[in-house]
């Protein structure tokens, strides 16, 4: 079995990690299977990507596609473009695309066309919310897969809603946890710890990136605002994505607990949520991270597609609402947050399984 995995940007890595290491171990027990790991480019940055690599052992990309930034359209098209060559070039029998970028649904519609089998990690989930490109990505996606790995429970019934054979979906878990697990003990603490002062559950971690939040000025003011004034004396570190930082740089936000800092490796960025007090953020990535740490996490967005770190995690959501946020805060400085329970098979093994059914099928 010749596998294409796809990789674009940087949450794809934590979850092609421990995937790329199952296919080694297996071939290793004398299985005919191998693997070419095609890197979009999609996320270029070194510190959204690159180092990526180097931190999680993923072994150097077979191929780049070197798309970069763009408009969707423009993202799209490049990535159709570039993959179907790659495909031409290098056969293959499947196509494993992960999580729900633009990469995954670009390349998902060229193996399909090039009539060749995808496997979709991280199938099913859906947040309901149409305004978001993760979610047209996630349903495109869905709707051209021929093997579902699924995280949750909820995923399972989204796909069967949507009529997909139970014999076409494998409740896996969350690869993504495969990475946090392995690493656990390798986070590194970052230079701005001693640069900052910082101490253990004393600060709070905050991470914005979405379009409804971050694209509209006032808006964006008005939410750090609020957030930093809840958070009182608390230091607040925000890794800004390079997108917001042309957006802040307009702002004049000066706040003395408000720290903006480069975007961060996995180990240091890590290392910083577990010893949170908090996490602000509106990724949702990041909601199954701070749930299997038990860090209470407050996410910005009105829905999640991840809703097990809300039902049993430590996650809540609050969108833009003022009250809410505040309530959040509240709720948090008295020390009364809800204890989270990992949902199950966030164990470590998902990527073992991946492969376990892969080789069956």
């Amino acid at each position: 079995m010749n596998i294409t995995i796809v990789a674009g940007a940087r949450p794809n890595f934590m979850k092609i990690a421990p995937i790329i290491e199952a296919i080694t171990n297996k071939k290793k027990e004398g299985f005919n299977i191998s693997y070419r790991l095609v890197h979009t480019g999609q996320h270029y940055d070194k510190n959204l990507s690159g180092t990526f690599f180097e931190e999680l052992n993923i072994p150097l990309p077979d191929s780049n596609l070197e798309v970069k930034s763009g408009s969707q359209a423009e993202q799209t098209a490049a990535i159709m473009i570039g993959f179907e060559n790659e495909l031409i070039v290098n056969k293959c029998d499947l196509v494993i695309v992960v999580g729900d970028v633009t990469s995954t649904m670009a390349c998902a519609i060229v193996a399909k066309k090039a009539g060749i089998k995808v496997a979709h990690v991280e199938a099913g989930i859906r947040s309901g919310d149409m305004a978001m490109p993760e979610e047209i990505n996630r349903i495109v996606t869905d709707s051209l897969t021929d093997y579902f790995f699924t995280t949750s429970s909820y995923a399972n019934r989204n796909l069967s809603a949507l009529g997909v054979p139970e014999s076409k979906v494998f409740f896996v878990g969350n690869v993504m946890i495969d990475t946090l697990l392995k690493n656990i003990n390798r986070l590194t603490k970052p230079a701005l710890w001693k640069d900052l002062n910082l101490s253990k559950k004393k600060y709070m971690v905050m991470t914005l990136h979405r379009p409804s939040n971050v694209d509209e000025e006032q808006q964006l003011k008005k939410l750090i605002t609020q957030i930093v004034t809840l958070g009182q004396d608390y230091p607040i570190i925000f890794p800004v994505h390079p997108r917001t930082k042309k957006l802040l740089s307009n702002l004049n936000l000066n706040f003395k607990n408000l720290h903006y800092v480069n975007p961060l490796g996995y180990l240091e960025f890590n290392y910083l949520v577990k010893n949170a007090l908090a996490v602000i953020t509106d990724s949702g990535g990041i909601t199954e991270e701070t749930t299997v740490m038990n860090v209470p996490c407050i996410t910005l967005r009105d829905s999640t597609e991840r809703p097990e770190t809300c039902d049993i995690g430590t996650n809540i959501l609050v969108g833009s609402d003022s009250e809410k946020i505040k309530n959040a805060f509240n709720i948090l400085l008295h020390s009364t947050w809800k204890q989270g329970v990992i949902p199950e098979l966030w164990d470590g093994n998902t990527a073992k399984r991946i492969v376990h059914h892969l080789v069956s099928i």
